[in-house]
């Protein structure tokens, strides 16, 4: 069976994404410079992750704010 959700709930499950994705990206980038000087594989295993989640993040937002990540040149 498929839920079936309305606009307004598309939305808050969006920006509920979002958050898990922003606080997910902000967990890797500390672990990356926790990493860097004891562990340069670690911290760029890390720093990758955190790039993919930087990506989603970007995607999220220009579903909700089209035009928010407009490339500039």
């Amino acid at each position: 069976m498929t839920d079936v959700v309305d606009s307004d709930e598309l939305l808050r499950r969006i920006q509920r994404g979002r958050a898990c994705a922003e606080q997910e990206e902000r967990a890797w980038r500390a672990r990356s410079e926790a990493l860097e000087p004891t562990d340069p594989a670690g911290a760029r295993e890390a720093a990758v992750r955190r790039l993919a989640y930087e990506a989603v993040l970007r995607v999220l937002d220009e579903i909700v704010t089209p035009g928010r990540h407009a490339e500039v040149g």
